[in-house]
């Protein structure tokens, strides 16, 4: 149990810190923004006492310091308190910059259809088909041989008619 009791006030003192720190950014944000006199006393921290008493308040402490972005207010005193439009920056858009030519799209449809209505046919044949094609290379070289030898062998006997 005491390992729990441990973690918390960790985990409780961690948090007290980061509120302190919160609170003093604010702080620094408000004093940097206000538009009090620089004469004017301003209180740091509202919780401390001065020896004992309670701080003494100002008008600026009675009523929050009100800034207005998107109302305008018809009190004079509170049109001091309006804020300019914020100025947003431009945005460029990378994809609209650079326009891209447009594509050819190509129908799904057409790319599972077969280009032929033929193609599974020739690929169940093609293994016979170049046994076939191989056999036909082989027989053709062997009628060229066969014919050469017949040109060789009636030139030969020409020849030796004549002589």
């Amino acid at each position: 149990m005491g390992g729990e009791e441990e973690m918390i006030d960790q985990a409780s003192s961690v948090r007290r810190e980061r509120l302190r720190a919160l609170r003093a950014a604010k702080e620094l944000l408000s004093n940097s923004d206000s538009d009090l006199p620089s004469d004017a006393p301003k209180h740091h921290n509202k919780n401390t006492t001065n020896g004992g008493e309670e701080p003494e308040e100002t008008d600026d402490d009675k009523f929050p310091n009100m800034k207005f972005r998107n109302y305008l207010p018809h009190d004079k005193q509170l049109q001091e308190g309006k804020l300019a439009p914020v100025a947003l920056p431009k945005f460029e858009d990378p994809v609209v910059v650079t326009p891209l030519e447009p594509q050819k799209t190509e129908d799904p449809f057409l790319s599972i259809a077969p280009k032929k209505p033929n193609w599974d046919l020739k690929r169940d044949v093609q293994k016979r088909l170049d046994k076939l094609e191989k056999r036909t290379q082989k027989a053709l070289y062997e009628l060229a041989l066969e014919q050469q030898r017949q040109r060789e062998a009636s030139e030969g006997e020409d020849g030796m008619v004549e002589n």
